[in-house]
């Protein structure tokens, strides 16, 4: 009999503008944004949760609360490249300390980051965070140039990270096994300009779990593992190089469940930008190897126009993505 584990990715778009921010709205209570998140997890199911645009603090005092709220016993953060300040014009406009000019875009240290809720046991110990890799240092890197040349200066490249956000590979102690999840949150390929800053390291964002299990940065772990999270690109639609997505969904090693709901545009979207333009896409993802079989999946749009559906309006333009498995 199948003993299925359910894992899903949430981007939760609850970033505030300023450290603490959510940490306060946690505590009052009363945040109708929070509050619709929380349930839309709950409906959600997920026996480990990846989840994006989540503020991180040194202490893990607002995801402590938000674990509490959820009904997680066990989570996990580490300090996001989003808002690390790296002292460098990085963007090339002739100011300093601005949003862009951070490893990810970010005002201020630890915005908009990532985190796992999960109800089996983290091994915190041999999580591997691939975080501070250089942009520079992946293979065949797609870095940005202007006019044939460079459009990072030599001191911009020098510490240029790959990850927007963050690239870990947290093993999960499963009753059935321990496996890998692996987490990341690419930037937005948009937002630049003829250099497609943000385009071209979108790409690599994407494309680094298959230069990983291709043994790029080392010997890759045996173990089972499963994607999990936004790469802001769609395979048929939007701006980005989609070809890195579309590799990714291709790869023999990985299975993609197609997970769909009841978006209005086409079944597998995941997140609803009708207003403005691109419209819904298809962005946030699970992805088990392929050492599991696939039960079920599911994105979780509402069925009908009535008070979940407004939950789940109020809570994100992200849709939860959730997908069962069970080993081979």
């Amino acid at each position: 009999m199948a003993d299925p584990i359910r894992v899903a990715t949430y981007n939760t778009e609850l970033s505030r503008k300023g450290p603490g921010l959510l940490l306060r709205d946690l505590s009052r209570g009363t945040d109708a944004q929070i509050n619709a998140v929380v349930q839309v997890i709950k409906q959600g199911k997920a026996d480990v949760l990846a989840i994006q645009d989540f503020d991180y603090d040194l202490t893990s005092a607002a995801l402590t609360e938000f674990a509490k709220a959820t009904g997680y016993p066990f989570f996990f953060a580490k300090r996001p490249n989003t808002g690390l300040a790296t002292g460098i014009d990085m963007d090339n406009d002739g100011r300093l300390g601005t949003p862009r000019d951070a490893q990810g875009y970010g005002t201020f240290s630890g915005q908009g980051g990532m985190a796992i809720l999960s109800k089996f046991p983290i091994d915190v110990e041999n999580v591997q965070d691939f975080s501070a890799l250089l942009w520079q240092d992946v293979p065949n890197p797609s870095l940005p140039t202007l006019n044939g040349a460079s459009f990072l200066s030599p001191e911009a490249l020098a510490v240029q990270r790959l990850s927007t956000t963050g690239h870990w590979i947290v093993p999960i102690l499963a009753p059935k096994g321990r496996f890998n999840l692996m987490v990341f949150h690419a930037t937005p390929p948009v937002f630049d300009g003829p250099e497609d800053r943000n385009g071209k390291r979108n790409h690599d964002e994407v494309r680094f779990w298959r230069d990983y299990l291709d043994g790029a940065f080392g010997t890759p772990s045996s173990a089972p593992f499963i994607i999990a999270g936004d790469a802001n690109l769609d395979p048929d639609a939007g701006d980005g190089r989609r070809t890195a997505i579309i590799s990714l969904l291709a790869d023999p090693r990985i299975q993609d469940a197609a997970p769909t709901g009841h978006s209005p545009t086409k079944a597998t979207d995941t997140v609803d930008w009708s207003e403005p333009t691109p419209g819904d896409m298809r962005v946030d993802y699970v992805l088990p190897s392929s050492h599991w079989h696939i039960l079920n999946s599911a994105v979780l749009w509402p069925l009908q126009q009535d008070a979940f559906a407004q939950t789940v309006e109020t809570a994100s333009r992200h849709r939860l993505v959730w997908v069962e498995v069970d080993l081979k």
